[in-house]
């Protein structure tokens, strides 16, 4: 029997920094504690159902790709281990074992920080209209889910509500205030996303796009908050892909699917999920894991 999903944490003596759709921040002074919950999002509201160990899947996930990729860039990670934390979070250790890691405090970027392999999304949505993405020119007749002939960046800004709106090369560098950072930002994801897609295909996943948060630690740019999870990114199983439409994925895209075939009109109330669909949804999170790391999850 699975154990109920952890929806909401409540530390008292703990100072929450922040609440998101699914990770409550916690502020222990010189570090954050960054606790990912089972709460699932959809058409931009947290569902009335959360998804049992969704929350260990992207916690466990980020840790692994930040040890893979950490002479690409440094990153904000110090631990997981519970026994490692600050003293004033050791008595909600059963809580925080497997969902919660410990990270160094940034200067956020206020930008998202996009790859895209594969035309898909909002990538797709825009290329139908205007046969560009994020202002980026692209062949003519291109497919949905086809892969791009080089993988492209393409920035977004960060929505404290609602969808991240893509923007072009030139709102990106107003926005940073930065050329030489821009270039930098496009650089890094670039080298980030080819990195994670040759070990995501040595393990039959496709990786077709991502996103990434980066901050400053002084004048040190470090990979932050979560890294190639599937709330953060497309996994498409290689052994199904054929472009021309939609592709099964690992991600919640079949909650939004459920969601669409009930007809919910995506206003409150928000409605709640049927166990078949936890249950299947939760075993695409735990795939995409195991495929990916080559373990178990703790």
């Amino acid at each position: 029997m699975l154990a109920p999903p952890v929806v909401d944490t409540d530390f008292p003596t703990l100072p929450r920094f922040r609440t998101g759709k699914v990770r409550d921040v916690y502020d222990l002074g010189d570090t954050l504690l960054l606790v990912a919950t089972d709460r699932i999002s959809a058409f931009d509201y947290v569902l009335g159902s959360g998804i049992p160990d969704k929350g260990k899947v992207l916690t466990q996930l980020s840790a692994f790709w930040f040890d893979q990729l950490a002479d690409v860039v440094p990153n904000h990670f110090l631990t997981l281990d519970t026994t490692k934390f600050p003293v004033a979070a050791q008595p909600y250790a059963a809580t925080l074992d497997g969902r919660a890691m410990l990270t160094r405090k940034t200067r956020p970027i206020d930008i998202e920080c996009v790859a895209r392999g594969y035309l898909s999304g909002s990538g797709w949505k825009e290329y139908r209209a205007e046969g560009t993405v994020c202002g980026i020119r692209l062949p003519a007749g291109l497919r949905e889910s086809d892969r791009l002939p080089e993988p492209i960046f393409t920035p977004a800004t960060k929505a404290t509500s609602g969808h991240d709106i893509n923007i072009d090369e030139a709102e990106a560098t107003r926005l940073l205030g930065d050329g030489a950072l821009f270039a930098r930002l496009r650089d890094v994801t670039l080298e980030l996303y080819r990195r994670a897609s040759a070990h995501a295909a040595s393990r039959g996943i496709i990786l077709a796009d991502t996103k990434f948060e980066f901050g400053f630690d002084g004048d040190r740019l470090l990979l932050i908050d979560e890294a190639l999870t599937p709330d953060s990114s497309r996994f498409w199983p290689a052994d199904q892909y054929a472009p021309g439409g939609p592709q099964p994925s690992f991600d919640k895209q079949y909650v939004r699917d459920y969601l669409e075939e009930i007809r919910w009109d995506k206003q409150p109330p928000v409605p709640s999920l049927p166990e078949q669909v936890v249950a299947r949804t939760r075993d695409k999170y735990l795939d995409a894991f195991r495929r990916l790391t080559g373990r178990p999850l703790l």
